[in-house]
C-alpha cells in the first residue's frame, strides 16, 4: 500500500534545452508547507484539555478515513457500500488534507503497477529514503495521476466535486475546530493532528518499504511492521497488502491488530458496508501461484545478478569453433517469447546446446533456483522464475553479441 499518492503516468513536458523539471515547490504543495508552518502555532495558544482530544480524535478518525476510504474502498474495492456512504467516506478522508479522491486513488493504482521500479517516485529503493518520505511531494511532475485508470470513480459527479475542491473538507474542518475550542482548536486540534497524520501516513511509503519483514514474495520490498500498523490502524501490514491487494483485511492473523478492518466489520453488521473480502486459505499460506508481473519482476532481477556481458565474452571465444550457433541464435530468435509447447521447446533446446558449451558464467537451472530462494524465499513459481530469469540472460546475451558476431551459415 502507500496512503500517499504516489508516481506520475503520463511524461511531463520538457524543455529541450533545459532538460527535465522537477518543479521544487509547487502551488499543489503549498497547502502542505503551510500546515507544517501553522503547527508552530501550538507555542504561541498552548494546550488545552479540549484541543489534545481533538487532536487525538481528529487524527484517529481521519486516519481511518485514510485507510479505509482512499485506500481499501476506493483505490481496491476490497469491499462495498452505498453511494451515501461512499460520499461521507470521501469526505471524511479529504479532510486529511491529502488532495482529492480520484487522484489520490489513480496515483495509487499505479504505484502497485510500479512498486518499487524505478517508476515508483517514491521508493527507497531508487530516490531514497527521505525523498520517498516527503521530498516527491514538492515535485510537481511526480504527481501527475493517469484519471483513465479510475473511471470506475469518475462516473460520480459528486467525487468529481470533491475532487476539484480537494482542501474544502480541511477547510470546513479547521473552522469547525475554532468554533469548538478557538486558537487552541484550530493549532493543537486541527493543524497539530494533520501534520502528525501527514507523517504517519508517509511512513508507509517510507518505513514500511525499509524496516520490519517479509512474509510473502512480491517481487518488491514492502514488509510487515507491528508499530506502523498501530499508528496506521492497520496499514503496517504492508507485506501482506501487496501480496494479496484485493483482501479489506491487511492484518491476515488474528495477532496481526488491524483496526481500520474491526470498524469496517462493525459496520458491516449495520448493514452500512457488505462483501468484505477475505484472502483464500492458499493466498494466507504463500501456496498459491504468483502473478505473472510478480513473476517477470523477480526474474529479472535475478538475471541482474549474472552478467550477460561475461557470458557473451565466453560466447566469442568458442563461436568461430561451433559454426552451428549461428543456427542456434536464428534459433532462440525465433522462439523467444512463444508461449506454444513447439517453442518452449526450442528454447528448452537452445538452452540445453549452450550447457554443453560448460561456459562457466551460464548459469543452470538448480544455479538459478538457488539464487532465487537466497534472495527471496521459496515459493511454488520457483520454476517459472528460473525458467523466465535463463530467457532474459539469453536476450540479454544475444543482444550484445549482435548480427555482426554471428558468422554466416556455411
Amino acid at each position: 500500500m502507500s496512503l500517499i499518492p504516489q508516481a506520475n503516468v503520463e511524461p511531463v513536458a520538457q524543455d529541450a534545452e533545459d532538460g527535465p523539471h522537477t518543479d521544487i515547490v509547487y502551488p499543489a504543495a503549498i497547502p502542505f508547507a503551510l500546515a507544517h508552518l501553522a503547527a508552530l502555532g501550538v507555542f504561541w495558544t498552548g494546550f488545552t484539555t479540549t484541543s489534545v482530544l481533538l487532536c487525538i480524535t481528529l487524527y484517529v478518525a481521519r486516519m481511518w478515513g485514510l485507510t479505509a476510504g482512499f485506500h481499501r474502498y476506493f483505490s481496491h474495492r476490497t469491499y462495498k457500500t452505498s453511494r451515501i456512504f461512499q460520499f461521507l467516506l470521501a469526505f471524511l478522508a479529504q479532510t486529511s488534507a491529502q488532495r482529492g479522491v480520484i487522484w489520490w486513488s489513480a496515483i495509487h493504482r499505479h504505484h502497485h503497477l510500479h512498486s518499487d521500479s524505478p517508476l515508483d517516485v517514491h521508493s527507497p529503493r531508487h530516490t531514497g529514503f527521505w525523498f520517498s518520505h516527503l521530498g516527491w511531494i514538492f515535485s510537481k511532475q511526480k504527481a501527475e495521476a493517469d484519471y483513465s485508470t479510475v473511471a470506475d470513480l469518475m462516473k460520480y459527479p459528486e467525487l468529481r466535486f470533491l475532487d476539484r475542491r480537494p482542501y474544502f473538507p480541511a477547510f470546513l474542518l479547521g473552522v469547525a475546530c475554532f468554533l469548538v475550542d478557538g486558537a487552541p482548536g484550530l493549532f493543537v486540534g486541527f493543524f497539530l493532528s494533520t501534520v502528525i497524520l501527514y507523517h504517519c501516513t508517509f511512513a508507509i511509503n517510507s518505513v514500511a518499504h525499509v524496516v520490519g519483514n517479509q512474509r510473502y514474495v512480491t517481487a518488491d520490498d514492502s514488509k510487515n511492521n507491528w508499530w506502523l500498523a498501530l499508528i496506521t490502524l492497520g496499514e503496517g501490514w504492508h507485506n501482506n497488502h501487496h501480496h494479496y491487494q484485493s483482501s479489506t483485511r491487511q492484518g491476515f492473523f488474528w495477532w496481526e491488530v488491524d483496526i481500520s478492518y474491526y470498524v469496517l466489520k462493525a459496520l458491516s453488521w449495520t448493514g452500512l458496508v457488505w462483501d468484505l473480502r477475505a484472502p483464500p486459505r492458499s493466498v494466507l499460506a504463500g501456496e498459491g501461484r504468483l502473478g505473472r508481473k510478480v513473476v517477470e519482476k523477480l526474474a529479472a532481477e535475478v538475471a541482474d545478478t549474472f552478467s550477460a556481458e561475461v557470458i557473451a565474452s565466453e560466447l566469442r571465444a568458442v563461436w568461430h569453433q561451433r559454426p552451428g550457433l549461428a543456427e542456434l541464435r536464428a534459433r532462440w530468435d525465433r522462439a523467444r517469447g512463444g508461449a506454444s509447447a513447439q517453442l518452449r521447446r526450442g528454447r528448452e533446446e537452445v538452452k540445453a546446446a549452450l550447457r554443453e558449451l560448460h561456459l562457466p558464467e551460464f548459469p543452470s537451472a538448480e544455479e538459478l533456483k538457488g539464487r532465487i530462494t537466497a534472495q527471496y524465499a521459496d515459493s511454488p513459481s520457483l520454476d517459472e522464475i528460473a525458467e523466465r530469469a535463463s530467457e532474459l540472460i539469453l536476450d540479454r546475451v544475444f543482444l550484445r553479441l549482435g548480427p555482426e558476431a554471428v558468422p554466416a551459415p556455411a
